[in-house]
């Protein structure tokens, strides 16, 4: 990433949590300890179903009085009514604030030249009074800013920031095993802690309870974790949602993400799974990548 970029993700969306209860509210919701997230500190999480499966992921920000989410747009609508079903009668405010504010990404070298900067996955500091931090899944996912969108284009100049094609940021997390679209196909599809987020700094496994804890818990404690969500890589041919991947005949995975950014839920502890063997679908040749930061 180029230390000079900035990639302008459009494909966000913000909402905002305040209120006297905010936050008791989403510590007995989200798979994360919401005390992690202060002025300095921000920090990734889900919400998952009963059940422990995939429903909504977020990056959480302590803004002011409450607390930001920065999630991914096409889920925004449905987090929305999700957090406001639990709502029940918490002194709680939910706000979309998706058309006020943008999120803009920038290169992990970049975050380290601010004063302030430390180079630790989730460190916050502030631009004038806007919000900057170190990706909290993984820091070679660079920086992000959350800004209004009327003064987006001022900061950045400012910052000596340049626009740049935001198919590089989509490649460069792909290539790292993280998510960056389509996450409405992933859900009821799996487990959230096969979606890696105890790698990604997502789940605390000490806080109490919360949804989906229950099952998290005990696929953890029981060391069940078998298959994990990992990117693919198209060598010739055409994926398609849903389908299953093999070797030799061999069933070892299923495609989730069938798009530019593909990954798929692997068997990756089976016998069969080898990360140097080329794998087949029904209508294509495929690589998958095991992510270096994923050691078992």
């Amino acid at each position: 990433m180029n230390i000079k970029n900035v990639y302008i993700l459009d494909d966000r969306a913000i909402l905002y949590i305040n209120g006297e209860d905010s936050k008791e509210f989403l510590q007995n919701l989200i798979s994360n300890d919401i005390n992690k997230v202060s002025d300095v500190n921000s920090s990734f999480s889900s919400l998952l179903t009963p059940q422990g499966k995939f429903l909504y992921e977020f990056i959480i920000v302590k803004h002011k009085s409450g607390y930001i989410l920065d999630c991914e747009k096409p889920q925004a609508e449905e987090l929305f009514k999700q957090l406001s079903l639990y709502k029940l009668r918490s002194k709680v405010e939910i706000l979309n604030l998706t058309n006020e504010f943008v999120v803009a990404a920038f290169s992990h070298e970049k975050f380290l030249t601010f004063d302030e900067a430390k180079d630790q996955p989730g460190y916050t500091i502030k631009y004038r009074e806007d919000p900057i931090f170190l990706d909290p899944r993984n820091k070679d996912l660079g920086a992000r800013l959350i800004i209004n969108l009327e003064k987006l284009y001022l900061s950045l100049k400012k910052l000596d920031l340049h626009d740049a094609n935001l198919k590089e940021y989509y490649s460069l997390s792909h290539s790292l095993g993280i998510v960056p679209k389509d996450l409405n196909k992933l859900k009821d599809k799996l487990f959230g802690i096969e979606c890696n987020f105890e790698e990604l700094n997502g789940i605390d496994f000490k806080k109490g309870c919360y949804v989906g804890q229950e099952n998290t818990a005990r696929i953890k404690l029981k060391n069940k974790l078998s298959k994990r969500l990992f990117p693919i890589n198209l060598i010739n041919g055409k994926l398609h949602e849903g389908e299953s991947i093999y070797n030799n005949e061999i069933e070892i995975g299923k495609v989730l993400i069938d798009s530019d950014y593909p990954f798929a839920l692997i068997k990756y502890l089976n016998e069969n799974f080898d990360e140097k063997a080329n794998f087949k679908t029904k209508e294509a040749s495929i690589n998958i990548n095991k992510p270096d930061w994923i050691k078992n």
